[in-house]
């Protein structure tokens, strides 16, 4: 029975199921033929069948004027007319609808014959919604995803990316490039909006029908703004992108190479040599480059012109620039090898802005010490080789052309505002001091920028403060701000990048700006300065303004505390003369030495405090040791009133444990993470921090990290270094 009873309920289920089922079609049919009995016709189609019924009333005015002449006459014409309207009116009604399935049918004839067109249409085209999924794509579209059986756009192509797609009408269609079966395609991406009426053939539809709800509707008013298509269009550019390349590859390039030590390494040979040691140098330069089709013309007995196609410019690149080490190969018994600068400018807009690019790259690589290359590629710049010590140039020609030309610059301005880098050290404090009573020789009134002092230049700056002459010359930014004028020198020491300087904004309010410094330059440089003395061999700024002030006023009075200033700068330096030194620092050591400095009263200026020692014992306990010659450890910065210079000091001492040669010292310090890092000369730490946007000298750099924490600061050096030391870079 209870069986009996469930087929019994599912046959009435079924039942009625099918009842609605027809009913619902039912319904769907009359709200289709609802829509179109009440479908108003509108636009052309409308006025033309409308016509007839306009021409009617023409025989309004006939028949008034009928009634004056013939009263009988014109009561035929009159039910003549009224028959007509009648006529008229009645067929418009009555055929209205065929008329318009008519249209609808031409319409959906039409469309079909379009949408073949558009299958077929030779650029692929295709739909997808706001998800990726693919809704409707021609042939050529399939064609191109016949691989694929996916229905996302994204897993179809994976080079398109829907988010962050921007269909602001200002900015123009968004689009994105391809690669599909080595093809190259931009595909640009079209919003089409879904709006809530459609119209076809002159018929507007989609007049709510009586009765029928809201999801019932034919078509639902939709939200522009919120629900929409969009229509993809592939272009193939791969011809485009080929001529392009091709265009690129035969553009010519200018370059320069520039012999370092030309002078130096002839007279290390014997006369009856030096001949035979020219032509090994011209023909190795000239072998190397016929590799690359380029044409070396020697312009000078120690500079040379390149003319060569683009295209081997990559190749150059990848190879590092071999020619660099190669010219170093070149011996006939001269004890100094011979080193090479290079460089290139790429992508000029004419041949003679290429010129201009590659003096600008020859400057930077001599700026930078030579031995190595520079690519210029419009704003770019590209780095290679500089693996090599510099090498110290005895003579002080260069030293005294800049103290002159120093002099007369400063001599017609009223101010000199003096400023470092920031964070200040004693090294730039010493030489600004320097430069202070160069400004003060010739009666010009001079002030320092210092924003935070530092405990390595606290002791030093108060014995300054304590001197009358010094009163009031120590100012922050915000001073200086509203000191420079137009008639004011700007000098900048020990640093080269503006980022760096104490106060930036006032390099572009003068316009005359000095720098003196001994880091290499790098990619970012004071542009338009007036004079640059930018030497990687100094030890130190200190020394470079020692040797600027014996030549720039005659008989200048040093005082003791300025002396003993410049002289801690270059003991700090050299790590007490044990680091980049030279014959020349010792010579500006000794002129400071006679000036008064006491050496001992110095080195108890700059004793470490109880807590500074115990920072940099607890980072040297703490330093991990990494690819078998490199050691890399945390400074701690609580309590410390400079922990960066405890951070370099703990990095000198890193390189006094065996095996060691290099270390590497993070320190976090005003929400950035500063990085120390020393090496013994074999190993150029220079190139690693320019890896990481800082800077310093093949065995003294630095740079400052940002939005990192220490234990990913600390992973990304170690990569660094690894694979730097991979690629044979360092």
């Amino acid at each position: 029975m209870g069986h009996y009873m469930s087929e019994l309920k599912e046959e009435i289920t079924k039942k009625t199921n099918e009842i609605t089922l027809e009913e619902k079609n039912k319904r769907n049919y009359d709200s289709v033929n609802y829509s179109l009995m009440h479908s108003r016709l509108r636009g052309h189609t409308a006025l033309y069948l409308k016509i007839p019924m306009y021409f009617s009333l023409i025989f309004l005015p006939i028949i008034a004027w009928m009634w004056t002449k013939d009263e009988n006459l014109a009561i035929v014409i009159g039910l003549c007319f009224i028959l007509y309207v009648i006529l008229t009116v009645s067929l418009y009604f009555y055929e209205k609808n065929k008329y318009i399935r008519e249209l609808v049918d031409f319409a959906s004839d039409y469309s079909q014959v379009q949408k073949q067109l558009i299958k077929g249409i030779e650029l692929p085209y295709g739909l997808i919604d706001r998800d990726g999924r693919l809704l409707w794509s021609n042939q050529s579209l399939t064609n191109l995803k016949k691989n694929s059986t996916s229905k996302n756009i994204e897993e179809i192509f994976p080079d398109i990316k829907l988010r962050g797609l921007n269909f602001d009408e200002k900015e123009g269609r968004p689009s994105a490039n391809i690669n599909v079966n080595s093809q190259f395609y931009r595909v640009d991406f079209v919003k089409i909006p879904l709006e809530t009426q459609f119209t076809r053939a002159g018929v507007e539809i989609g007049k709510k029908t009586p009765d029928v709800n809201e999801e019932e509707a034919d078509l639902e008013s939709v939200d522009k703004d919120e629900e929409y298509l969009i229509a993809i269009y592939l272009f193939d550019e791969t011809e485009t992108k080929r001529l392009a390349k091709e265009n690129y590859d035969q553009k010519m390039v200018a370059g320069l190479i520039y012999l370092d030590n030309y002078d130096d390494a002839l007279d290390s040979v014997e006369d009856v040599r030096k001949s035979l040691l020219i032509a090994l140098i011209d023909r190795s330069i000239n072998k190397f480059f016929a590799q690359y089709n380029a044409v070396v013309r020697k312009l000078e007995k120690d500079k040379y012109f390149i003319v060569m196609k683009q295209k081997h410019i990559s190749a150059l690149q990848s190879n590092k620039f071999s020619i660099l080490d190669e010219v170093k190969t070149v011996n006939i018994g001269n004890e100094m090898a011979v080193t090479v600068s290079i460089g290139f400018g790429v992508n000029g807009d004419e041949y003679t802005q290429s010129c201009d690019y590659a003096r600008v790259a020859i400057d930077l690589a001599l700026g930078r010490g030579g031995d190595q290359a520079v690519v210029k590629d419009g704003e770019k710049l590209y780095f290679y080789g500089g693996k090599s010590k510099q090498v110290e140039k005895n003579t002080r020609v260069k030293a005294r052309v800049k103290a002159h030309a120093l002099r007369e610059l400063l001599e017609t301005k009223d101010k000199v505002v003096i400023m470092g880098h920031k964070i200040g050290d004693i090294d730039s404090l010493g030489s600004a001091v320097g430069i202070f009573r160069a400004a003060q020789t010739i009666n010009k009134k001079a002030y320092i920028v210092i924003n935070e002092i530092t405990s390595s230049i606290r002791p030093m700056l108060e014995i300054l403060t304590n001197e009358s002459e010094y009163e009031d010359v120590f100012i922050n930014s915000e001073d200086a701000i509203d000191i420079v004028d137009s008639n004011t020198a700007i000098v900048v020491v020990d640093v080269s990048r503006p980022s760096y300087v104490e106060c930036p904004d006032i390099l572009s309010k003068v316009k005359d700006v000095v720098i003196l410094d001994h880091h290499r330059r790098s990619s970012e440089v004071i542009e338009n300065a007036s004079l640059s003395y930018i030497e990687p061999y100094a030890s130190s700024a200190s020394e470079m303004v020692a040797e600027i002030l014996q030549y720039f006023y005659d008989g200048i009075k040093i005082m003791p505390y300025e002396a003993e200033a410049m002289y801690a700068g270059i003991m700090i330096d050299t790590n007490t003369f044990t680091k980049n030194t030279g014959v020349r620092t010792f010579e500006a050591a000794a002129f400071l030495r006679k000036c008064g400095v006491d050496v001992t009263h110095v080195k108890q200026l700059f004793r470490d405090s109880m807590d500074d020692y115990k920072a940099k014992a607890k980072t040297i306990s703490s330093a991990e040791a990494f690819g078998d010659k490199f050691a890399i450890s945390v400074c701690p910065s609580e309590g410390l009133d400079s922990p960066t210079v405890v951070g370099a000091q703990a990095a000198n001492e890193l390189l006094n444990i065996s095996g060691i040669k290099a270390s590497f010292v993070l320190t976090e310090h005003n929400g950035k993470i500063y990085v120390s890092a020393r090496s013994m000369g074999d190993i150029s730490v220079q190139l690693v921090m320019e890896q990481l946007g800082g800077g310093g000298h093949l065995d003294t750099a630095g740079a400052q990290l940002e939005n990192v924490s220490l234990s990913e600061a600390k992973e990304l050096i170690k990569g660094t270094v690894l694979k730097m030391l991979e690629e044979k870079e360092i």
